[in-house]
């Protein structure tokens, strides 16, 4: 049921703003309703409500590798964190890490010096892996829905993060197209302002993107 009223609030979202009745001034209030209605009808308690910004407020943080930003009230972005990193973001409240690395990467210790799971797993946190990068593991619409489900039903604020945050400034501009009805141009904008490095996540969408697409 919860993914069905997801799904399905999501694409009411996008319609309305395509009929142009959903400015960026109400776009906060319908969220929050839909929100609202998801939550009621999937039985879960309220979890995170991403409320991103509109410029992400990237900062250099001891402990992440190249690249490290706060993205929302709840919700951060980063390259690879080391454990010290892991262990300062519980201080800061986060309760979810998503990992975007494939498993080949975090299984190799001159790579990843230290078991992430077990480490996140010993401060008490919530462990997420979507591999992303690879034949194996490439972009698509069920590893975006697999995010949005995963910063839907977490408890407090997230972590997600790759090696230098390429993959995750996809997945997050992604994101805000599917789930925070951004268009294109505009989470191009946010991602370009992390560290996108490209525009190759059209296969997150399931459709070919523009950069003129609204």
């Amino acid at each position: 049921m919860s993914a069905f009223v997801s799904a399905n609030s999501n694409a009411s979202f996008e319609y309305l703003l395509r009929l142009g009745t959903v400015t960026r001034m109400n776009r906060c209030s319908l969220k929050l309703v839909l929100a609202f209605f998801a939550t009621a009808l999937s039985g879960h308690g309220l979890a995170v409500e991403v409320e991103p910004f509109e410029t992400p407020k990237v900062s250099a943080e001891t402990g992440f590798q190249d690249f490290f930003a706060q993205v929302a009230p709840n919700f951060f972005v980063s390259g690879q964190p080391n454990e010290a990193a892991l262990a300062a973001m519980k201080e800061k409240g986060v309760a979810r890490v998503i990992n975007l690395r494939t498993h080949q990467e975090m299984d190799n210790r001159m790579v990843v010096p230290f078991d992430e799971a077990v480490t996140i797993a010993g401060l008490g946190l919530e462990y997420v892996h979507i591999p992303l990068g690879g034949p194996d593991t490439p972009y698509s619409e069920e590893s975006l829905a697999a995010f949005a489900d995963a910063v839907a039903t977490s408890e407090g604020p997230v972590l997600l993060h790759c090696t230098v945050a390429w993959r995750a400034s996809h997945m997050w501009a992604a994101y805000l197209v599917a789930h925070q009805g951004y268009s294109v141009a505009d989470a191009v904008q946010v991602g370009k302002n992390m560290n996108m490095g490209g525009f190759p996540f059209a296969e997150f969408l399931g459709r070919s993107v523009s950069l003129d697409a609204e």
